[in-house]
């Protein structure tokens, strides 16, 4: 059967003014518990990591596998501008007991194919019996990560997977087509998971199925049936979902705070939905929760 693993790219609490709500992301966490997905991607873009210091990156992690650990798998994201940061938090999550890791490339500078290729060996050398992912999302950091490096960086030791975010559907096929066997590649894009994995992708890491589960686990039901009337109609539900929660972490704390989950807030400078986006959030909650 085709792989279709849904990690859950989970928000974090934040208190209105800022502050780090660790139970209100511990409320997030067992949500997230019950969805029924594979895993969770915890402290990545959803959880708004560059504004994580170093004592809330613990506390979080801690949280995080004290909730979920036994229930799903937990990839932390480790992810810095420099190895030195990002080795950091290696040792922080598996001294806590994380086994599983995701790398965004460094970011801010430029950054060439050796120098990210040092990243991640370094990384992969902090993880020890761990597993790390490569997280590319050039979109974001101004670092790509082409095919021919993602090759190279597949034979470190520990490097096991790639979350490749606002890639093509393209590709996400040129991945496939240069990773060994047993490589692992996620799509960050929500709405892919079906067309992503008839390209080579093993599933999605998804911030949307954080709040709104059920039209994911619809769609993975649908996809493993072949049943093409169902598929169409469970892919339209995650279509409608998306659209009106997206990759926006904003709206994603609106549907927890409709859900009754917690009233988190954003710590980085985010637009609130208006009111006409609220409208259709309460919409989407109620259809699909």
């Amino acid at each position: 059967m085709t792989r279709r693993d849904i990690l859950t790219a989970v928000p974090t609490a934040f208190q209105e003014d800022g502050t780090l709500d660790l139970e209100g992301s511990r409320a997030i966490f067992r949500h997230v518990a019950a969805s029924g997905n594979e895993g969770a991607f915890v402290l990545g873009t959803t959880g708004e990591f560059p504004a994580i210091d170093e004592a809330e990156f613990r506390e979080i992690v801690e949280a995080a596998l004290a909730e979920l650990a036994g229930v799903m798998r937990v990839v932390v994201h480790v992810g810095a501008p420099s190895a030195y940061e990002a080795v950091r938090r290696v040792r922080i999550g598996r001294e806590l007991g994380a086994r599983e890791f995701a790398a965004i490339t460094p970011y801010y500078l430029p950054a060439s194919d050796e120098a990210v290729y040092a990243y991640y060996a370094a990384l992969s050398e902090a993880a020890g019996d761990g597993e790390l992912y490569v997280y590319n999302f050039p979109n974001r950091t101004g670092v790509h990560v082409s095919p021919q490096l993602l090759a190279r960086l597949a034979e470190l030791p520990n490097v096991v997977g790639v979350k490749a975010s606002e890639l093509t559907l393209d590709q996400i096929a040129e991945y496939r087509a240069v990773a060994p066997e047993g490589f692992i590649v996620y799509t960050g894009a929500d709405r892919d998971l079906v067309a992503a994995g008839e390209r080579g992708a093993d599933g999605v890491v998804s911030g949307v199925s954080s709040v709104l589960p059920k039209p994911f686990r619809a769609l993975v039901d649908a996809a493993d049936s072949g049943d093409a009337e169902r598929i169409a109609a469970a892919q339209s539900a995650v279509d409608d979902v998306v659209a009106v929660v997206g990759g926006d972490m904003p709206r994603m704390r609106a549907v927890l705070r409709g859900l009754g989950v917690v009233d988190a807030h954003s710590r980085m400078a985010l637009d609130e939905p208006d009111e006409q986006a609220l409208v259709e959030i309460a919409r989407v909650t109620e259809a699909y929760a």
